[in-house]
């Protein structure tokens, strides 16, 4: 037992040093001003689709397209798309309404190297209303995968080996149980650099195809987009209220002359009324009230006094 322990320490020991050296050797950055430049400058399909042997690049992007009939122009697209060896992931498209307007959306995998031979003949479809590419740079990753991936397999080979020496069962189990988790931990990593391959040899482009007028609006970006997009909506804005008031201006000077000659006709009957003369008010006669008062009543004599005790004839 004793022996097997030493052997898996002698196992992960050199395992977790590759590891560590190859997470600490990985670069933190890599240069990305070129591809910056180049998309500032309008060549974006070109600088991405460029990517070397040392420098791996994942690209995602958007692009949308103002073009007659959607439909009809994402089936030409998805012929452009596998012609070029990509392929679609996803497609949606709205049916074309009365007023002639629908669109398609369109997830399409298209191969790094025919990147930018595909852009430009998805610009011959219609108006390309916007692009927007990124690209991520995932050279250490990739390495930091590579890296754990060759220090796994050295250890999935070492359990092997260590499983066929095994003699007594518990060492036979414990062979059995790290060799397990090690070829799990292998397959796993080994998905993700499958994954991460496929993500740097074909780009991700959202195709969006719109009728006329359906396209989407693009947003502002930074101070200088924010003060671009306030001045020409205060100029939409202007341009709106000049329209109303060239409309209204009209409806004004009509009632304007209207009440001028409404005002005009009943002054002059005014002034031709004659002035009415003031009659004296008659005075008011006071006449006598129509009923008297009725007399008092007659008040009845006071009663005499009463006196206590009994009462003396006088002589």
């Amino acid at each position: 037992m004793r022996r097997l322990l030493l052997v898996l320490l002698s196992i992960a020991v050199p395992t977790l040093l590759v590891v560590g050296c190859s997470a600490s050797s990985s670069p933190a950055s890599a240069p990305g001003g070129g591809l910056a430049a180049a998309n500032a400058a309008g060549d974006k399909a070109g600088a991405v689709g460029a990517v070397s042997a040392d420098r791996q690049v994942v690209t995602d992007g958007t692009v949308d397209i103002t073009v007659k009939d959607p439909r009809a122009v994402a089936r030409e697209a998805t012929s452009i798309v596998e012609s070029a060896g990509g392929r679609v992931d996803a497609r949606t498209e709205d049916a074309t309404a009365a007023d002639g307007k629908g669109s398609a959306q369109l997830t399409l995998r298209i191969p790094a190297s025919a990147l930018t031979a595909t852009l430009d003949a998805f610009g011959k479809l219609g108006t390309v209303e916007n692009i927007s590419l990124t690209a991520t740079d995932v050279t250490g990753t990739a390495q930091d995968l590579d890296a754990r991936i060759d220090a796994m397999k050295i250890s999935v080979q070492r359990l092997e080996d260590l499983l066929r020496k095994a003699t007594t069962s518990a060492d036979l189990v414990a062979a059995e149980s790290a060799l397990n988790d090690r070829q799990m931990q292998l397959e796993s990593m080994q998905a993700q650099r499958a994954l991460l391959a496929d993500q740097v040899s074909m780009a991700t482009i959202r195709l969006g195809l719109f009728a006329q007028g359906d396209a989407p609006k693009k947003t502002p970006h930074g101070f200088w987009g924010g003060l671009v997009t306030g001045w020409n909506s205060l100029v939409t804005a202007v341009s709106g209220a000049l329209v109303v008031l060239g409309v209204l201006l009209p409806w004004l000077a009509f009632f304007a002359v209207l009440g001028a000659i409404v005002w005009a006709v009943v002054r002059f009957v005014r002034q031709r009324r004659p002035a009415r003369e003031k009659v004296p008010a008659a005075p008011s006669l006071a006449y006598p009230p129509l009923s008297m008062p009725p007399p008092p009543l007659p008040t009845a004599p006071p009663a005499p006094p009463v006196q206590n005790g009994p009462q003396v004839p006088q002589a």
